[in-house]
């Protein structure tokens, strides 16, 4: 086997992984993968995409795959060919997934023999191409690429309106990735399990991504399961994982169900690893300290979004302080600004923006939505945030969801849950801003009790008024059996207002 790829490909992460040959690269449900055999199938789906053409020249092409090497391969054998690779969400209904095709008018679909069926049931015109065809060899040379080109575009999950399709170039994700590698110390021999859906930036890039460029090793799992995952850090090397904070929970109730000498086990394989990252979400300081407790790790909490990557993290040396999310990654810029586009300098709350070549060049055939995401070339994220006097930041919430204006204040619906989540008889909570002609906005409670516990309205603001000011007590409550969540394990809080509202 000859790799036919250009020498000037224009793609420094698939140069990098040229160089690593036949060290372990990836490990699915059907074994272990080299570098040497990722580049060969990659090669393989491009010379499939390409089929005589020099360049596909920024084509959309779509695939549906579960974790899995050949997921891996058909992202990279996109690339290869000058497409643009658009994950699908393997738990997407039909016409979730039909609304993406249709967007981005795909030229080709590659899936696995078992999603087959569900693409062909929404695409009549896209080319079908099968993983099981990766393993032939590769015929076609592959077009130099410019890391100025398109190279992904994820479509993040709205709630209000359609989906918007994040457009990030080869140079967006370069700079992402050395980001993240240089801050979290990633190196040849680390070794990290992949527990995220591959539809998402987070298990994309921070694990997926960051574990290619330096050679390292990354297994995944078709879907989070507590009991499988346990076992792994148990019988494995890994020495970093990443979750978001739901996965985490699910962790630390299977270790509560587990006996005296299991639970010692399963905290000695936490203690073997040398980092473990939060992020996709709040995470909360209960969570935070119970897990310390477990495993020995203070978890790196980070912050980032589809359209940035990465934009703040804890260090992975010093003090990683609770609840908030510490300082720029390197050649990210950050400032808070007001409602007035004001760059804020003392240490009021303000609208996070971020400027760097870490930001996203569009949405997909959508420049209103561009345009109006942007200030001066500053990315306006939406999200809430205060600056400390060391420069490290707190994520005080969404601006439109998780900032909450009652009675002239702006309150903080994360701290209430904070909060909220002391409470003995709590579960899981989540407060929204549902309108009102009086206060603008009223602070409403949807709790989620432990099991054979009850509580009224009254008895929570009683006991409310010993932790909070007044003005941050909730005003409304719903008593549900669980919070309705994405594919992310975010709490979706339009759903929340609507179980007020209706």
């Amino acid at each position: 086997f000859t790799i036919m790829i250009n020498m000037k490909l224009g793609i420094e992460l698939i140069e990098r992984i040229k160089k690593f040959n036949n060290k372990e690269a990836l490990i699915d449900s059907n074994g272990s993968y080299t570098y040497k055999d990722l580049l060969k199938a990659s090669q393989t789906i491009a010379s499939l995409l390409l089929n005589k053409k020099n360049d596909l020249n920024e084509s959309r092409i779509a695939y549906m795959i579960q974790p899995s090497f050949e997921y891996v391969s058909s992202k990279l054998g996109i690339w290869l060919s000058g497409g643009i690779a658009v994950p699908l969400c393997i738990s997407h209904t039909e016409p979730e997934i039909e609304y993406i095709l249709n967007n981005i008018e795909a030229e080709s679909i590659i899936t696995s023999p078992d999603f087959a069926e569900k693409i062909k049931g929404v695409s009549k015109k896209s080319k079908l191409i099968l993983t099981s065809e990766i393993y032939a060899d590769p015929r076609e040379e592959t077009p130099r690429i410019d890391e100025s080109r398109r190279a992904m575009i994820l479509y993040t999950s709205g709630t209000t309106s359609s989906p918007k399709g994040v457009v990030s170039t080869h140079y967006n994700l370069k700079n992402q990735i050395k980001s993240l590698v240089t801050s979290w110390g990633w190196v040849n021999n680390d070794f990290i399990l992949n527990v995220l859906p591959l539809h998402h930036l987070h298990g994309i890039l921070n694990i997926l991504l960051c574990s290619l460029w330096p050679g390292a090793k990354c297994e995944m799992i078709p879907e989070f399961d507590s009991e499988l995952v346990w076992n792994k850090f148990i019988q494995s090397n890994y020495s970093i994982f990443m979750a978001v904070p739901t996965i985490y929970s699910l962790l630390i109730e299977k270790w509560n169900d587990a006996d005296k000498i299991k639970k010692q086990e399963m905290s000695n394989a936490c203690r073997k690893m040398r980092l473990m990252v939060s992020g996709s979400a709040a995470l909360p300081v209960k969570t935070l300290e119970i897990w310390e407790k477990i495993s020995g790790h203070r978890l790196l909490e980070r912050y980032g979004m589809t359209e940035i990557g990465m934009a703040l993290s804890n260090p992975l040396i010093g003090e990683r302080i609770p609840g908030h999310v510490g300082k720029p990654l390197p050649g990210v810029n950050v400032k808070l600004f007001d409602e007035n586009n004001r760059e804020i300098t003392d240490d009021s709350p303000g609208e996070i923006g971020v400027k760097g070549a870490n930001v996203f060049l569009e949405y997909w055939r959508n420049e209103d939505a561009t345009q109006n995401s942007f200030y001066n070339g500053w990315f306006k994220t939406g999200d809430i945030a205060i600056k400390n006097n060391k420069g490290i930041y707190k994520i005080l919430g969404r601006n439109s969801v998780d900032i909450i204006k009652s009675g002239g204040y702006k309150i903080s619906a994360l701290e209430i849950e904070e909060v909220l989540r002391s409470h003995s008889k709590i579960s899981e909570c989540a407060v929204v801003g549902i309108e009102d002609d009086t206060w603008g906005e009223v602070i409403s409670a949807a709790l989620v009790l432990k099991e054979g516990e009850d509580l009224s309205l009254d008895q929570l603001k009683k006991w409310g008024s010993n932790y909070i000011a007044k003005y941050k007590i909730p005003r409304k409550m719903i008593l549900i059996d669980q919070l309705p969540r994405n594919n992310m394990g975010k709490v979706n809080k339009q759903k929340i207002k609507e179980l007020f509202t209706t």
